[in-house]
């Protein structure tokens, strides 16, 4: 679920769904929808939460993970760790691809672009539900990777390596 930070974008899909059936909304308006979607009255009072005090405002990192095969990355993060696509991007025919996935509020950029990441990397994800979380993937049968649970000092840690030796680290902590 997306929350309000990106009300500028879903005021944008919004609009351009709504013109697909011929429906034409000003942007405006479109804001004035989201921003009471998310239970704000106005647009005004909901862009006064997004913007930040003293106008620095420091926002989840967004990981750039580098893969080296298409299928392989999407048979991990979409088909073993439930990961949807949202937009995809190549500079041309037969160039590499860059794309994101997602779920829940986790992003990651995948990359085949040589230079934008170190395969081997390693990162975080706090994480909440990780029990249900584990018990889902070990439900799937995928046969590169059967991870545990194992209680650490911080709390329960999940661990999965994507086939280009990218880990990744579920924490629920304590």
């Amino acid at each position: 679920m997306r929350d309000y930070r990106d009300a500028k974008a879903m005021a944008k899909a919004m609009r351009e769904e709504l013109s697909r059936d011929g429906i034409e909304l000003a942007h405006s308006r479109a804001l004035e929808i989201v921003a009471r979607q998310f239970g704000f009255e106005t647009w005004n009072i909901l862009s006064s939460r997004i913007a930040p005090e003293g106008g620095v405002g420091l926002n989840p990192a967004m990981p750039i993970v580098r893969i080296f095969d298409v299928d392989k990355a999407r048979e991990f993060y979409l088909g073993f760790l439930g990961f949807s696509v949202d937009w995809e991007h190549r500079f041309g025919d037969d160039y590499p691809l860059y794309f994101q996935v997602s779920r829940g509020d986790l992003r990651l950029h995948l990359s085949e672009h040589a230079g934008d990441a170190t395969p081997g990397s390693n990162m975080v994800v706090p994480t909440t539900g990780i029990e249900a979380f584990h018990a889902e993937l070990s439900g799937k049968q995928y046969r590169y990777m059967k991870p545990g649970l194992e209680r650490q000092d911080w709390g329960l840690e999940m661990q999965v390596t994507d086939p280009f030796q990218n880990r990744i680290r579920f924490i629920e902590q304590n």
